[in-house]
């Protein structure tokens, strides 16, 4: 009874034209209340007819009606929204929205479908399915969630409920296009078919659940990754500026000793100085009074007097020796040695500084990118590369911003130091080289080695131990006009493909890998080495002893 009052209030304060709830009610003078919009649109339709009639009871009138709103209506409509009452009532109607599947039975305000059937190809209301549940005869009809696509199941040139799969086409069919466009085919019941890929769809889905919880995992994993990434920075930063600060108070501990020993070398020069200063004073003092008896002894008249007086005169003390000043240097030795420390802490500093920052770019938590292919993308890991005069041998010119290297016939006059290369033709670079690094030599003459090398590579002494690519701390091309070679540890490999006058070089330290390619209008693999590398490398260049005038410059990226 409930339910029917509910009913019967819902329908009570409906618009017969929308179907709706009343909206801006008004009445019409036969009694009977629509929305305002609704009557206005519908008397809109009847202007031509100069005649206006009820849509309900079709009374009708010569004028048309003046409308006014019927607010007692309006308030009731209101009030009874805010009870649950009328709040529910959508809901038991279940009518059809837009986006619902509406029964096909159903006339006037269609109310959602409950289930479609696949046999019949409707869609049922709670109301019009009862029979499919009731009647035997449509016990074996097929009854499924409620779908707008039923029509998908009748084949569209039969018009006949498609129960057949064709796997030879993949298709679905109907039993007439069975015996007809697929004869012959493998066909078996859409059941059958549907067996065979409920069991691939469930192993798609274990996968993809598998996958998902590899990714949620992974998820994890990333997260703990960013967590540990956040607080070795912040420690390392943290740990940096403790290391910085211990440098700096160093430094200024070591700028107080100087002071300190300037100061007291100062005093102690100033006092010994002022010392002297005073005796000498004193000395003038002396000499200018017996200056003055003399002066006075010589203006004597009297004869005796005077003999008698120059006898009882002193002798003349000794005279001190002449001061020798040195040259005003003083402490400009020590400007010098304090000059000569601030250029070495630069020169350390410069290259302490490269490693320190190649260590900071080379934390890469995620090796899965892609390996470069074209030259554009070697290009990305591009690095300006300098050679460093230290290293070269004294027959070896650089040039071109230390990017090049001559081979010449006349030692060059190199200053002595412990990092040069005595016995073999070749240099380092001044920068190391880690994480992903690219790089190209262009060389002209017979002979070069391309190479890359620990910086603690022997720099004297036999070939097999300084040359590079004859020890284990070494690896090199061996390019001439002919061939390629590579070299590890006096291993050779011979190295097939077309000799070109530039060489690029491509390291992922920390994936193992060193690969040298042809550069041409295409990058080519010539050779490639996977090992595992436990300290930063330094790009090298190596000439051959009997090829004067031969170069070989790493080259410069715009």
């Amino acid at each position: 009874m409930a339910q029917k009052r509910v009913k019967l209030d819902w329908e009570s304060f409906s618009c017969s034209i929308c179907l709706d709830l009343l909206k801006d009610p008004v009445t019409t003078p036969c009694g009977h209340s629509y929305c305002m919009n609704c009557i206005k649109a519908h008397w809109d339709g009847e202007d031509g007819k100069q005649i206006y009639s009820c849509p309900q009871c079709r009374e009708t009138f010569p004028l048309r009606p003046v409308l006014m709103k019927n607010t007692m209506l309006a308030n009731l409509v209101e009030e009874m929204m805010k009870t649950e009452e009328l709040q529910a009532s959508p809901a038991d109607h279940c009518y059809a929205g837009a986006e619902d599947v509406a029964c096909d039975v159903c006339t006037g305000r269609k109310l959602k479908a409950l289930k479609s059937c696949l046999v019949c190809l409707v869609s049922y209301c709670d109301q019009h399915l009862q029979p499919h549940y009731e009647l035997p005869i449509f016990k074996k009809h097929n009854l499924v969630e409620p779908s707008k696509n039923l029509q998908e199941n009748l084949c569209s040139l039969h018009d006949e409920v498609m129960k057949i799969f064709c796997r030879t086409d993949q298709q679905c069919i109907c039993s007439l296009c069975s015996v007809d466009e697929h004869k012959g085919h493998d066909t078996v019941s859409a059941a059958s078919e549907r067996i065979e890929k409920q069991k691939e769809l469930e192993g798609s889905q274990q996968n993809i659940q598998q996958r998902i919880q590899d990714r949620e995992k992974d998820v994890k994993l990333l997260q703990q990754e960013v967590e540990a990434i956040n607080h070795s920075a912040d420690k390392v930063v943290e740990d940096s500026k403790k290391i910085i600060t211990e440098l700096i108070r160093l430094m200024e501990k070591r700028s107080s000793d100087v002071e300190q020993q300037v100061r007291f070398h100062q005093e102690s020069e100033v006092s010994r100085v002022k010392e002297l200063q005073e005796k000498l004073e004193q000395e003038i003092t002396e000499l200018k009074r017996e200056d003055a008896e003399m002066k006075k002894l010589s203006h004597t008249e009297d004869h005796i007097q005077f003999l008698h007086n120059y006898s009882s005169l002193s002798p003349l003390s000794e005279s001190t020796s002449s001061i020798n000043i040195r040259p005003l240097s003083y402490f400009e030795d020590v400007t010098a040695a304090v000059s000569e420390v601030r250029d070495k802490l630069q020169d350390l500093l410069t290259e302490t500084w490269a490693n320190i920052s190649q260590a900071v770019t080379e934390v890469d938590v995620l090796l899965s990118q892609p390996k470069p292919k074209t030259r554009a993308d070697f290009l990305k890991y591009s690095r300006e590369i300098t050679l460093d005069p230290n290293t070269a041998h004294t027959q070896l010119i650089l040039s071109e911003g230390n990017r090049k290297a001559t081979l010449v016939g006349q030692q060059q006059r190199y200053s002595s130091h412990p990092d040069r290369f005595t016995k073999e033709f070749q240099v380092l670079s001044r920068e190391s080289l880690a994480g992903r690094c690219y790089w190209e030599v262009e060389w002209r003459g017979e002979v070069i080695y391309v190479a890359v090398s620990y910086k603690n590579v022997t720099r004297a002494g036999s070939s097999n131990a300084c040359r590079f690519g004859w020890n284990e701390k070494s690896l090199a091309l061996r390019c001439d006009n002919n061939s390629y070679k590579f070299l590890y540890n006096k291993v050779k490999t011979h190295v097939p493909g077309p000799v070109s006058s530039r060489v690029g070089v491509y390291l992922d330290h920390r994936a193992g890998t060193l690969s040298f390619y042809r550069v041409s209008d295409t990058m080519t693999l010539l050779h490639r080495v996977q090992t595992t590398f436990t300290q930063p490398l330094y790009a090298g260049l190596l000439l051959h002893s009997s090829s004067f005038g031969d170069t070989a410059e790493l080259c410069k990226f715009k």
